[in-house]
């Protein structure tokens, strides 16, 4: 039997008839419509592994700002204030998990700024939601390789049922299509890793996108930086959510399906400055508007974002 899929649906189908997990699944596709070896397609995950562990742990001991100046020793912060192990130090407001994983996010959003090297999951701008949390998670509970492997796999189904019927481009959808992706991919892994059903996997990712339906793509002065990094954070820490919810036995009403179809929908509504034009939202605030190149000025808002009009000018533009 061909273990394609185009659907939560059919997932989940191949799952329950062959008693099998996600990541089993994706694997099997994998070799069937690559023609490829498992050894080939693990030899594969264990390199975006390796890139995974390097851009997590780089800023951590060397932090350095992006070439733009906006982002660079956050995860660095994060990191020491929130795992400070001293006698005195308070106890982790997140936890130990969680405060880690945050780390990890915002340190791959930072290595990518800096011209770094980071794996796409499944976009530069959302590159740091899958391994904050699986990478965190692994050195807690020591897990091997081959179970990290199976996260990745886990995320990749799910990564690609959104880029099949949807988008994952905030481009054309904002950045619930980019970071919403990524924390519905990883709540799935998550679940799965975490001893969960097939069927729960499916109830986190789609917690997940709902959870995260309508965030726009506004970054400031067009660069993959401000608010992504800080919006990789939230990814990771609401995966951690759903998975939990889904774990407990919590159910999301709409299925998995139904909810990619509604954040495809949400995004093509939104208007084109929320959506990577650097026009508005964060990157249209007169703050956001001067960091980008040429600085900014009435004239030259009264055709773009708006930023520095006054409410009459912005009423009168209005009509």
């Amino acid at each position: 039997m061909s273990m394609d899929f185009a659907s939560g649906k059919e997932l989940y189908r191949l799952c329950r008839e062959h008693g099998i997990a996600i990541s089993e699944v994706m694997l099997r596709r994998e070799t069937e419509l690559g023609m490829v070896s498992e050894a080939s397609v693990r030899e594969r995950l264990a390199r975006s592994l390796q890139i995974m562990e390097a851009a997590v742990h780089e800023p951590l001991g060397k932090p350095r700002r992006s070439l733009s100046g906006l982002i660079g020793g956050e995860a660095w912060k994060v990191y020491h204030t929130g795992m400070a192990d001293g006698t005195d130090d308070p106890k982790p407001l997140c936890g130990e998990a969680l405060t880690r994983a945050i780390a990890y996010s915002m340190a791959v959003l930072e290595v990518n700024a800096a011209m770094g090297l980071i794996v796409a999951a499944p976009t530069a701008g959302s590159s740091g939601v899958l391994p904050g949390a699986v990478l965190s998670l692994a050195e807690l509970y020591g897990w091997p390789e081959t179970k990290q492997m199976d996260g990745l796999l886990n995320a990749g189904a799910i990564g690609y049922l959104l880029m099949r019927n949807a988008t994952v481009a905030g481009a054309e959808a904002g950045c619930q299509a980019e970071v919403g992706a990524a924390s519905a991919m990883t709540a799935s892994a998550v679940t799965e890793l975490m001893g969960g059903t097939p069927e729960m996997c499916f109830q986190a990712a789609s917690l997940a996108i709902s959870n995260l339906l309508g965030l726009v793509c506004d970054p400031i002065a067009g660069l993959v930086e401000v608010p992504c990094q800080s919006r990789n954070a939230i990814g990771v820490a609401n995966a951690f959510t759903c998975a939990q919810l889904a774990l407990s036995g919590i159910t999301h009403p709409v299925p998995f399906d139904e909810m990619v179809d509604a954040m495809y929908r949400v995004g093509r509504s939104l208007p084109w400055e929320l959506r990577e034009s650097a026009k508005g939202g964060n990157a249209g605030t007169p703050t956001g508007c001067r960091w980008a190149a040429g600085g900014c000025s009435a004239d030259s808002c009264a055709e773009g974002c708006g930023a520095g009009q006054t409410e009459d000018a912005r009423q009168k533009q209005d009509g």
